[in-house]
């Protein structure tokens, strides 16, 4: 057992990885359903959503932001939730933890030096056709992620997309799970009903019903999916090395689509990584959409005790604000299983904020 870690499942994969060498893999790209009117709050409007991925990569790399006048992030009154990345880039600096950046799709293109996957950013997914170029996608992530696991122990996966957990909710219907309802959101109030609205939509205007059609992962993803998905699930398929997914509802859907591929994978070897405040959320239910996928999916919960930060902001996460993203959960997952305590930890990401 290790503080600031609650695990459901096996503790066998993370006793086999504690001092083995991870590489941290975060996943880019744009949804232009991110631009729909309250669906996200990854951005101060729905027109910066698309700017959030890139800089939250710009943030990794560079320590500031590039592409956009200001740092990504969600005001609450006075004070400002801190966009994700910083948990994630606090986290990877204490653990000594190497990273990659990886763009499945994005409107937007960083200020750095990237693996791409593809030319083409997601589009709305209310038209049916979310991914243009989902198998090219895929097929290149499979590519890159061979090649990393030639070079490192494990695969620690983060995402940062606005609106993913719509278009994670879209892919996770498409493929026949009872998901409604079911998916977080970055906000307190999570806008389920135009979620579903959106979803709905744009599988009737790709001519898929769930109920009766047999959809296959690249059909889902292209109707309703995103790139950061295809991506991804390219990353998990193309390895048999221990995997950490960082993340909550997009991370569910990853495994819906490695399942759709290949009803035998073997999950024991995958961990999914996420915060208490998304296992918290209680417009949610994460656990519930995992054990409709596969049983054998261990869920790790990070509780970084925010309660007792100094850093205002911070605080915010714990009224159900942000809750995760870019591989946060991932990456303080691996920072603490590393040897770091959690109070080393809440410090470190305080500091980052701080800068």
């Amino acid at each position: 057992m290790i503080d600031g870690i609650t695990t459901y499942g096996s503790e066998e994969l993370i006793n086999q990885i504690k001092y083995a060498e991870p590489v941290f893999i975060c996943m880019i790209g744009t949804t232009e359903t991110s631009k729909i009117p309250g669906i996200s709050g990854a951005g101060a409007t729905p027109e910066l959503t698309e700017y959030t991925p890139a800089a939250d990569a710009e943030i990794m790399v560079h320590g500031s932001v590039h592409c956009m006048d200001e740092i990504p992030q969600t005001v609450v009154g006075e004070t400002a939730a801190p966009t994700p990345s910083m948990l994630t880039k606090a986290s990877l600096q204490l653990a000594d933890i190497p990273f990659v950046i990886v763009d499945a799709g994005s409107k937007i293109t960083p200020d750095l030096e990237c693996n791409r996957l593809g030319k083409e950013y997601g589009r709305d997914i209310r038209t049916g056709k979310g991914v243009l170029n989902p198998l090219e996608i895929y097929e290149n992530a499979k590519e890159l992620g061979s090649k990393l696991s030639m070079m490192h122990d494990y695969l620690v996966i983060g995402e940062s997309i606005a609106a993913g957990t719509t278009t994670a909710l879209g892919v996770l219907r498409a493929l026949g799970y009872d998901a409604n309802e079911k998916v977080s959101g970055s906000m307190p109030t999570n806008p389920h009903d135009l979620k579903t609205k959106v979803v709905d939509e744009g599988l009737k205007n790709a001519g898929l019903n769930p109920e009766t059609d047999e959809i296959d992962a690249m059909q889902a993803i292209g109707a309703v999916g995103d790139p950061t998905l295809a991506g991804m699930a390219g990353l998990v398929i193309s390895t048999d090395i221990p995997i950490i997914l960082g993340g909550g509802t997009q991370m569910a859907a990853v495994c819906a689509i490695v399942k759709s591929i290949n009803p035998n994978f073997d999950f024991s070897r995958i961990n999914l990584a996420t915060t208490v405040f998304v296992a918290n959320d209680e417009t949610a239910d994460l656990f519930d959409l995992i054990k409709q996928i596969d049983e054998d999916i261990t869920i790790n919960i990070v509780d970084p005790n925010f309660e007792d930060a100094e850093y205002p902001g911070l605080k915010n996460y714990l009224d159900g604000f942000v809750k995760e993203g870019v591989g946060a959960g991932g990456a303080m997952f691996t920072a603490l299983i590393r040897g770091n305590s959690v109070e080393r930890l809440r410090k470190k990401i305080e500091k980052v904020c701080s800068e």
